[in-house]
């Protein structure tokens, strides 16, 4: 199956750089057959008493740093995990080199350790706090600064971890939860961290060749209970998808606690029972779009 085949134009001035004013005032379509053009608050018209919606309460930390070099050019980091005291990275910035060092303020600035395939490895000059010096990663196609950095995290988000955001969750409100949940729909949560692969793009045309990055991921009994008593299954977002696929046995979601590297795309026999997608468009001949096409 050939990369190519899931490309497509994605004009530039088609992609919403700030936020609705209201969470759940985003458009919504709803494809099962037919196309229809809604609201997302509309989306407790289309659940039913039984129905359980599964979200993702993994929380972004604001793991992008802004630094210089000693030669006073800009320098862009983003934490992707500890290793040891030192921390993987990727850097966005020119020539950048073992023995490095990178300032951040007065007081704190990194140098480069060492290297692994694409990332490199950095030492803190003393412990930082990335909610003290950090930004939220958001997505390289927002160009606007985040003026509300709790606009990256879903209102449900508790479980520390993501460099980038679970976007199908974005949309919903207190308000509209409270609403599905008077229907009789249950909620359930999981945990899958996003990782540095959702900014990484496939380089083989050859899509089944590409390797997933692994991810964290949680699910704990209480919440496997309630998605195998479920009518029906709606998973909020692709981490969830590849959390329950990566947690099924025999058609059941067991209790786990571990690491996925699941690669999802057309061809691919779910296992899970999972009835409808909740997701949001996704770039071209990406990880995610393949997933979507699979479904």
């Amino acid at each position: 199956m050939k990369l190519s085949d899931f490309d497509y134009h994605l004009p530039k001035h088609l992609i919403a750089q700030s936020p609705v004013e209201q969470r759940d005032n985003s458009k919504l379509m709803i494809v099962d057959g037919r196309i229809r053009h809604k609201m997302f608050y509309n989306l407790p018209d289309y659940l039913e008493s039984g129905d359980v919606v599964v979200l993702n309460d993994s929380m972004v930390v604001p793991a992008r740093i802004i630094g210089k070099k000693e030669t006073g050019g800009r320098v862009e980091v983003l934490i992707i995990k500890n290793i040891d005291k030192n921390y993987e990275c990727l850097i966005k910035g020119k020539n950048i080199r073992t023995g490095m060092k990178i300032i951040f303020s007065d007081e704190i600035s990194g140098m480069v350790v060492g290297r692994t395939n694409h990332r490199f490895i950095m030492a803190f000059n003393e412990e930082i706090n990335l909610h003290n010096i950090g930004e939220m990663p958001t997505p390289p196609y927002i160009k606007e600064k985040l003026l509300d950095q709790k606009r990256y995290n879903t209102i449900y988000a508790k479980s520390k971890g993501s460099i980038a955001a679970p976007t199908a969750g974005l949309h919903f409100t207190k308000n509209l939860i409270e609403k599905i949940k008077d229907k009789g729909v249950e909620i359930a949560y999981i945990t899958l961290h996003v990782g540095a692969g959702t900014f990484l793009p496939i380089k083989q045309e050859k899509i089944e060749e590409h390797k997933m990055e692994e991810e964290y991921f949680r699910i704990d009994e209480e919440n496997a209970e309630i998605i195998n008593n479920a009518k029906r299954v709606v998973a909020v977002g692709t981490t969830v998808v590849r959390a329950l696929e990566s947690n099924c046995v025999n058609g059941e979601i067991v209790s786990k606690e571990g690491m996925t590297g699941l690669f999802i795309y057309p061809g691919y026999k779910f296992k899970s029972k999972i009835n409808y997608l909740l997701t949001n468009f996704h770039l071209p001949k990406s990880t995610l779009l393949l997933l979507v096409c699979a479904f």
